[in-house]
Order: C-alpha cells, then structure tokens, then sequence
C-alpha cells in the first residue's frame, strides 16, 4: 500500500528545516544596506521586516500584524514556505507548483502537478479522513467509518465516492462496466458511453448511444432533511441518431413547463411560459428570441454574428467582428474589431465594477468600487512591461516587468516565487502610514521614505543618504559624515 511518508519526508525536512531557521531570526532595524548581495529593510504595504540576499534569489520577511503573523522564506525559482502559527497555517511551493504542501489545522494536500496527491483532515462528522490520488490510474481513501473507505484501480476494479460530480462510482475492467450515483439515481454504464440503464425515485430510462435514447421522471417530493417534502419536477426526453434529433421536456408537474426540441442541421426550438426560441437553420441562422421574463425581444441572422435586442432586459447591436454594445440595468458589455478593444461593467449596489482590455491580455484595465463606502480598488496590466495595483486603503504598488501576472492576477503563489526574478524596479506607497519605498536592480538603489524621516542607498551602499530626528546624514565609500545619533541618557538608579 502507498505511504504519504515516503513521499513527504524529504519536504519535511526542507520544512522543518527552513521553520527553524525562521524561529531563531530576529528582527533587526533596517539598516544594513549592500544592495543585492544583502538588503534589509520594513515592509511599505504592511507592517513587517525584509531581508533580501543575492537578490532576487533569496529573501525572507516576517509580515502582518499580532495574532496574525505570517513569515515567508524563499529561494526564487526553487522553493518558498509560508508559515503562520497564529492561525495554525503553512504552505509549501517546490518549482512553482510543480509539487506544494498546504496545511490548514488539521487539513493537508501534498500534490505534484495535480498527478500525484495525498490529502486529509476532518470531516463534518468530526472523523479523520485521508487520499492518496496517482491521477488517473489510482484513488484511494481511508477513514475510521468504513462506508468512507475506498480503493480504485483504472481501469481493473474500484469504487470511489464523493468525487467527479458523484457520489459514488463502481466499475470492473471500465469501460465495459461502470455504475454511478448521483443522490437517488443509479446509472449503470456497458460498453461506457454507449450503453446505459438509469433508475431512481420515479425516474428510468436507457439508451444505446447515439442511435436512441429515452427516459422519464415522474415528479416527485421526497423528504429532505428539514422535514419538508419540495416538489422535484419530472421530465421526458428522447434523441435519435444523436445529436441530429432530440426532443426534452421538463418541468413536469409545475407550471413552468419547458420544450426543447431540435432537428440538427434544419431547427431547434425551445418553448416555455417565459421564453420561447427559434433557430433555423441550426446553429448559424436565423434566432429569434422572446423572453417575457427578462423583457426583451432579439434577433440574429446569422446568430451570433449578427444580432439585434431590444427591451428592458437587454439592448444589443451586435456585427461581429465589426462591433457590439449591449447592455441592461445592471451590466455593460461593449467590444470594438474584436478582440482589439473590450469593455464590461457590473454595476450591481454596492458593486460597481469595470474592465477594458485590449488583445485580451495585452492591456487590462480592471476597478472595483463600493459604492456604498465610496472606496476603491485598481488594477492596470501592460504585458509584459509592469503592473500596477491599488486595494481599497489606497496602498499602491508598481512593478516592472509582469511576465505572467496578467494571465493569474490573484495567485500569491506566483508573487512569492517567481515576480521577484523579473522585477528590476518595485515602488510601493502606502498613504495609511506615509511610507513609500523604490527598488531598482533588486537594490542596486533603494529609496525608503516615513514620516520625518528618508533613507537612500546606491551601488551597494558605496553612498548613503539618511534623515531623520536627529539631521542628516551621509556615506561615501563607508566613510560617515554629518551630525552622529546621540545616545539616550542613562536610565535613573
């Protein structure tokens, strides 16, 4: 049987070994400047401490406020781990994501690219539970609840439960057989796609895939856990020689009854209290659309290429790739010679949010305001030159260059593992606390500036200009000149 242990050991000694280390450092005053061989420095956006070394290889930071402090230890592209015992967490990244550790409490996953993974944790019912995953050939589970407990060998023999959308999947030499669960219905696959028999709380149904296929569901009101009994409605469907012909309808026993039905490549249709539609000939032709519902009316030729709407709901002009402007009561959504220039809004209270792009990634321009607070938040995405944000306290960050960034804005991940080799100039400003701070060449020259008080350091500290309370002071080649700082007095016997 597979152990996790053999596989996390040597992660657990660059774990453990790295938290050591950052257990026994102290932060210093930031005052050891010798540009990228070694820096020192307080953090702009938040409080904490930085040192880096050989920059951009090598940095650690201790970061955040009292009772939710976190301390980060990197060697940029290998590895980074993250800790924080406040909130009992810690992550570990090796080559980006190409294997990474996460512990939450007592939740855990050990995955090397999403192929090979071990996880665990509690459960709801307060019982541990632990997997070990070798995508797509192995699957394993193992709990003190028996019923929890799973072994899946693709495609020979297995069972595996709570995973794939299902709650339950059995199958031998797959796919001659598989049988799945979903709630009430079973499904029991031959020859998987093109057999199957269906069953449940008033629903059966078979097909031999893609000649023919049919089934029926009777509503129903089974009781949920609440001790009430909602109405699940029932439906008909059919296909023959699919997908040239199927024929659906749902909402039995409800008074929204929907009908689908198509004819590939002549027409389809779908009919409903709320909305009926009608293409022809299927799927570039002409549609035309009325939807009470919503309160509009729309037509295409050929849809959606070409495709006009008008009325409460919705009001669209549409040429493709010529231009689009459509918009409703609380969404925008505007293109130019698509993809070239691109503009959506959602203005939905508090909710007011904007994008424009240009060449999908290229240029992305993305604000998010809450319009009830007033504050605001920004983000400007010039691939590959920088990229600027500003969050809703105002603190602002520009960096050069943003090689992937664009493509995973909100991966803090790829910001503590892979930004900073490609970073030559980093400036940060945060208007809370009046400190700003300017980074070239990972600190060739550094530029750090507080309330009374600013400090600069250029080509390995070689010059050095600092002010302060106590005056100005300056270093040429290590040699100090201006008014030293004072000693405090001595402390009363």
């Amino acid at each position: 049987m597979f152990s996790a242990r053999v596989f996390l050991s040597p992660i657990a000694i660059l774990v453990a070994l790295s938290a050591t280390w950052l257990d026994t450092r102290n932060v210093r005053g930031a005052d050891a400047e010798f540009g990228p061989l070694y820096h020192e420095f307080k953090l702009t956006l938040e409080p904490g401490h930085r040192e880096e070394v050989v920059a951009p290889l090598y940095y650690q930071q201790v970061s955040g406020k009292p009772g939710d402090t976190l301390r980060l230890w990197a060697v940029a592209p290998v590895f980074s781990y993250a800790r924080n015992d406040d909130v009992d967490y810690e992550q570990f990244d090796f080559l980006w994501k190409l294997v990474s550790y996460a512990r939450y409490g007592p939740e855990y996953r050990f995955q090397v690219v999403q192929w090979l993974s071990f996880s665990g944790g509690g459960t709801q019912s307060g019982t541990n539970v632990s997997r070990f995953t070798l995508f797509p050939i192995y699957f394993q589970q193992r709990s003190a609840i028996p019923e929890k407990n799973y072994t899946a060998l693709i495609p020979v023999y297995g069972t595996i439960r709570d995973r794939f959308f299902r709650d339950e999947i059995h199958f031998i030499l797959f796919p001659i057989y598989g049988q799945s669960r979903k709630r009430d219905v079973v499904t029991d696959n031959y020859l998987y796609p093109i057999f199957h028999l269906r069953h449940g709380d008033g629903l059966h149904g078979w097909q031999v895939w893609p000649l023919f296929g049919t089934e029926h569901k009777d509503p129903t009101s089974p009781l949920n856990n609440w001790g009430d009994r909602p109405l699940v409605p029932g439906h008909d469907s059919f296909f023959v020689l699919w997908p040239l012909f199927h024929d659906q309808r749902t909402g039995l026993g409800t008074t929204n009854l929907v009908h689908q039905q198509g004819l590939i490549p002549l027409y389809s249709f779908l009919r409903s209290p709320s909305r009926d539609s009608f293409t022809a000939p299927w799927p570039l032709g002409f549609t035309h659309t009325a939807d009470r519902e919503k309160k509009f009316e729309e037509w295409g030729a050929p849809w959606p290429l070409v495709v006009f709407a008008r009325g409460e709901g919705k009001h669209t002009d549409r040429v493709w790739p010529l231009f689009s402007q459509s918009h409703n009561a609380t969404q925008t959504s505007d293109w130019y010679l698509w993809p070239v220039y691109k503009y959506n809004r959602l203005h939905s209270g508090p909710l007011d949010r904007e994008r424009t792009r240009i060449l999908f990634f290229l240029y992305s321009d993305t604000s998010q305001k809450n319009t009830g607070t007033g504050l605001r938040q920004h983000r400007v995405d010039f691939w590959p030159l920088f990229t600027f944000t500003s969050d809703y306290d105002g603190r602002r960050r520009f960096q050069m260059f943003s090689i992937v960034e664009p493509f995973l804005p909100n991966s803090t991940s790829l910001e503590r593992d892979l930004s900073i080799l490609w970073s030559p100039w980093r400036s940060e400003k945060n208007p809370g606390t009046g400190q700003s701070s300017q980074s070239l060449l990972w600190n060739l020259y550094r530029r750090d500036v507080s309330p009374g008080a600013k400090k600069c350091s250029l080509l390995f500290g070689l010059f050095k200009y600092q002010s302060g309370p106590e005056g100005k002071r300056w270093r040429v080649f290590f040699i100090p000149f201006g008014p030293k700082k004072s000693n405090p007095a001595p402390a009363p016997h």
